[in-house]
């Protein structure tokens, strides 16, 4: 059977979707995977007459229950489409179904997908990951234009203020993947290929991540908080096996990470979103040479550039961790006025929560 995967590619108003979209075609094709790019459905629908800025309710709300049919409906027609490709295909989706929630306030968005038959949860499973662009009004505001979209009207506060709600409706999918703003927009594009290429199995470079330690001294605006809890199994040389319980908003999410090294400066790193009962059998293979590892992580946007706080509990209390997200080697962090740094850990394997965990 053809291997099929689909993705969402995601963000705020001016994010470079189309130009990455463009790239991701080139790209994937020249490696021989077949593959498919579904349209945005609000901009096929705004073009098409819909005014999702009307104080008409009742339009307002068959139009939003139609976006979410359609949305569903070209995603199934086109994974048939898919099925009979003898090469490995690739469906990339020009937002997805969650986005639609964004927009809505809660009882609308679980009226219309109770309508459709499905849910929240069931609506985030039926990708394989989500990329999500950081859009050009926060840390890069001299690109950010409506002139290359006339369905655009946002300005900078309203487009990050999206943005963050875009993010926040994704929350929970265990391969969200927050693309940050570069000085050099090829940089972004670089990294949607790369977590592409992750999501197929492709091996990728190794890279370090920047790390410090550093003290909370105010609040985190607009910040995403959740409570993890992670468990490394007992795995065979070369593999590192994490099974993460992920709790935000009283709901859940089970994952098992695997990174498995193909060189010495490459490797494979796969996410699967597990059901409660196998998490639970999953743990009876724990490493007993390693603690279990909680802690509760702050995920935020400043800047244009995309922070995880994880703030540890129990044997690590008191160690809080900042971690970035994708920004490069030359690039300068734009720490945030609420975090005080107290040293730089980037590649420091002690700091890994691999060792982290150990007794």
């Amino acid at each position: 059977m053809t291997e099929i995967k689909k993705i969402v590619l995601t963000g705020g108003p001016c994010a470079g979707k189309t130009t990455a979209l463009v790239r991701v075609i080139e790209h994937f094709t020249s490696l021989g995977f077949k593959v498919f790019t579904l349209p945005e459905v609000p901009t096929m629908f705004s073009q098409a007459g819909m005014d999702y800025l009307t104080k008409n309710t009742r339009m307002f709300y068959e139009g939003e229950k139609a976006t979410l049919e359609i949305q569903l409906s070209l995603e199934d027609k086109f994974q048939k489409i898919a099925e009979t490709c003898d090469e490995p295909a690739l469906i990339v989706c020009d937002r997805g179904t969650l986005d639609i929630s964004a927009y809505l306030k809660p009882e609308m968005w679980e009226k219309i997908t109770q309508l459709a038959d499905t849910n929240t949860n069931d609506l985030r499973n039926r990708y394989d990951a989500v990329l999500h662009l950081v859009s050009a009004a926060d840390g890069a505001e001299q690109f950010y234009t409506t002139a290359n979209n006339r369905e655009r009207t946002e300005g900078l506060e309203q487009a990050r203020m999206l943005d963050k709600k875009i993010i926040q409706a994704w929350t929970g999918h265990p391969h969200l993947r927050v693309i940050n703003n570069h000085i050099d927009f090829a940089a972004k594009l670089n990294r949607v290929i790369k977590e592409i290429s992750n999501v197929l199995g492709l091996p990728q470079p190794i890279e370090e991540e920047r790390k410090y330690i550093v003290s909370i001294i105010g609040d985190i605006p607009g910040s995403t908080v959740s409570h993890i809890t992670q468990t490394y199994l007992v795995a065979e040389p070369g593999c590192e096996m994490r099974l993460r319980r992920r709790e935000w908003n009283g709901k859940e999410v089970y994952v098992l990470t695997t990174k498995r090294r193909t060189s010495d400066n490459e490797q494979v790193e796969t996410d699967r979103q597990l059901s409660n009962n196998l998490y639970e059998s999953l743990l009876k293979q724990a490493d007993p040479y390693r603690h279990t590892i909680k802690k509760t992580r702050h995920s935020f946007i400043w800047q244009g550039q995309y922070f995880e706080v994880d703030s540890y509990k129990e044997q690590l209390d008191g160690l809080i961790i900042l971690e970035t997200k994708g920004v490069g080697e030359n690039e300068t962090v734009n720490f945030p006025p609420f975090i005080k740094v107290t040293k730089d850990i980037t590649g420091n394997r002690n700091y890994y929560n691999y060792n982290l965990a150990l007794r």
